[in-house]
Order: C-alpha cells, then sequence, then structure tokens
C-alpha cells in the first residue's frame, strides 16, 4: 500500500491487486460491507497516521476508484462535524465514512524518463497497439489507454508490458489533464514509434 499526502485534509492510498491478495480482499469485497474490508480501512487510516501524520478527528468521505488490471485508489478526506456526527460512537472507536465507488476501465501508466516512453512504443508498436494519449505532469510522463485502444489484446501481456518500462499510476486522469500538459492527445504510440523508432 502507498499513501501519499494530497492537502491537509485529504490523503490518496493505492492498492496493488497483490496487496489486495495478500489481504484476502477481492475487487467485488470493496463494493460491500464486510469485515475484512473494515479491517482495510482501520490500517490504511493506522498506516496514514504514523506516515502522514494524518489524524482523524470527525467524518470522512472515501472514494475508491478502480482500475484494470492495476489495482484501487483509495483517497479520504476528513470532513466538518456537522449535528449528525456521532461524536460518542466516535470516541468508542468507529469511523463515520461516506464512501462513494467508481470504476475506470482507462488504463494509466507513468514514467521517470521520457526514453522509457520512446523505447516502450516500439515494444507496443510491435504488439499491435498504435493508440494512447501521452502528458507531462510533475516532471513524468504518463500514457492513458482507453478501452477500444485496447480491447483486442491480451491485457496480462500488455500490462506487463507496460510495467517493464513504468508504473501503475495512483494519479487520476483528470489532475494530470488539469493540471499537465498533453503532449500527444491520440495514437501515442504510432506517433512516437514513426518519430524516434522507425528507420
Amino acid at each position: 500500500m502507498r499513501l501519499e499526502r494530497l492537502d491537509i485534509n485529504k490523503f490518496k492510498a493505492f492498492l496493488t491487486f497483490d496487496d489486495m491478495n495478500e489481504r484476502g480482499i477481492t475487487k467485488e469485497d470493496l463494493w460491500q460491507d464486510v469485515p475484512k474490508v473494515h479491517d482495510l480501512f482501520r490500517d490504511m487510516m493506522m498506516e496514514a497516521d504514523d506516515e502522514l501524520g494524518f489524524k482523524i478527528d470527525g467524518p470522512i468521505a472515501v472514494e475508491v476508484f478502480a482500475m484494470p488490471a492495476q489495482g484501487m485508489v483509495i483517497i479520504v478526506t476528513k470532513g466538518d462535524v456537522d449535528e449528525e456526527f456521532d461524536l460518542d460512537a466516535f470516541e468508542e472507536g468507529y469511523i463515520e465514512m461516506q464512501v462513494t465507488l467508481d470504476e475506470s476501465e482507462d488504463i494509466l501508466y507513468e514514467f521517470k524518463e521520457f526514453e522509457d516512453v520512446i523505447q516502450l512504443s516500439g515494444r507496443l508498436f510491435d504488439f499491435g497497439v498504435i493508440g494512447g494519449a501521452l502528458y507531462l505532469f510533475e516532471n513524468r510522463y504518463y500514457l492513458q489507454f482507453e478501452e477500444f485502444d485496447i480491447n483486442h489484446l491480451n491485457e496480462e501481456a500488455f500490462i506487463a508490458l507496460l510495467s517493464e518500462y513504468g508504473n501503475s499510476s495512483t494519479a487520476s486522469i483528470y489532475r494530470i489533464r488539469e493540471y499537465g500538459k498533453e503532449l500527444i492527445e491520440f495514437e501515442a504510440v504510432y506517433k512516437l514509434y514513426r518519430i524516434f523508432m522507425q528507420k
């Protein structure tokens, strides 16, 4: 589990499917109110307190984003205490959560160096991929693939190839689009291959 503080009242946790398997949690479990999901949230809050100094002192909003073949991004936001917040229950160890669940079909990978993206484009082109969009955000490069870019592929082999050169992104595509720079809007793999790899 990787944690990242987004601001004073918000942090993000990224769980790979390996993290979830270690805890005996499936993607489907996250949509349900089961004890092991409560344990996961409790562990996450304790880790956020230890690593980030993020103290839970009131109600929280939890947004869960599922990404195919990558894992889950969980964004936790502290809210203001309102009249409905049960302070007595909170002091007894309960946390009031408002949970929002969303599932993304997009695949988003992050790369430290532009050279990694170039080398990957050659491998992906040979694999039959020409689509994707390329972004620059906070000195990192991001390749985003939508469902139609990859629906003809073996998804596991595709993810394995991406993982050789980069990491699954914990930043959301909405944040990258808003604060980053779009370098190539569509057919990023084909354009990179044609410019840098084709002889």
